[in-house]
């Protein structure tokens, strides 16, 4: 059944997901990327984390952005400071966007026994489906941003952080639609609000199951959250694959998913 087809259907009647073959399933795509997935993100972290110190020391000095970095406030921005952080911010999350789907990529690669390694996290950088990533995480940032910015000056700035939290959890298969159904950026952000509206509960659920487990890394020495954090990835892909499919044999595989 083509993507269009199916998503008519989910139109129509709804779907059905199982929390215990979604969970299952994720456990066992996890076991298999949680290794070199856990590797991209030390990698990733290291390289962001470089960054952003080189970009604070040279800005505003070494002793100030240390004390800035323990509290942040967007209330106490200039208003040049407060949009060069926004630009930062939606540029950095446009461009990390590529990395969470390789991930996503390799739970696909991983259920259907077929290789992939480090290089696979970075493919999506190189295909038509940056710019679609890209617009999706920077739309979702800056939208996250502004909401923080109003609550934080009328001092509800915990109500920005459930803002954030409900944001991710009803965009999390925009990056799936696109790299698997060849789903254009804005499309993908309605075709996902959707899906997870139609079963809110359990697949809300599923995510916090997901993100519960993703933080057991915490007791390895703080560095085991790396190797935790696929797990995530791994759920997202699961329930892709049992709400839309990714079982189209050839006619899939031309479409790119399979980036090693």
């Amino acid at each position: 059944m083509s993507i269009d087809n199916r998503i008519e259907e989910i139109k129509r009647q709804g779907y059905y997901v199982d929390f215990g073959d979604v969970f299952n399933q994720s456990f066992a795509n996890f076991k298999k990327i949680a290794l070199i997935a856990g590797l991209v993100f030390i990698l990733l972290v290291l390289i962001l984390g470089i960054f952003v110190f080189g970009l604070g020391v040279v800005g505003m000095g070494m002793s100030t952005f240390a004390n800035g970095m323990t509290d942040i406030n967007l209330s106490d921005f200039s208003s040049v400071g407060l949009v060069i952080y926004f630009v930062a911010v939606v540029l950095i999350s446009g461009l990390v966007a590529p990395i969470n789907a390789g991930i996503v990529n390799m739970a696909y690669l991983a259920a259907h026994n077929k290789d992939f390694s480090v290089s696979t996290a970075f493919g999506y950088y190189q295909t038509k489906y940056f710019k679609e990533l890209f617009v999706v995480a920077v739309l979702s940032t800056f939208l996250n941003l502004v909401v923080n910015f109003a609550l934080e000056t009328i001092g509800y700035a915990f109500i920005g952080q459930i803002f954030n939290y409900l944001v991710a959890f009803f965009l999390i298969l925009s990056t799936p639609l696109i790299i698997f159904g060849e789903v254009k950026a804005i499309e993908s952000i309605k075709l996902s609000i959707l899906i997870i509206s139609k079963q809110f509960f359990i697949l809300l659920g599923l995510v916090i199951v997901s993100v519960i487990f993703c933080f057991l890394g915490i007791i390895g020495l703080c560095i085991g959250i790396f190797f935790t954090m696929p797990f995530l990835h791994a759920t997202i892909y699961s329930i892709y694959d049992n709400i839309i499919g990714t079982d189209g044999g050839d006619e899939l595989d031309e479409i790119g998913r399979t980036i090693e």
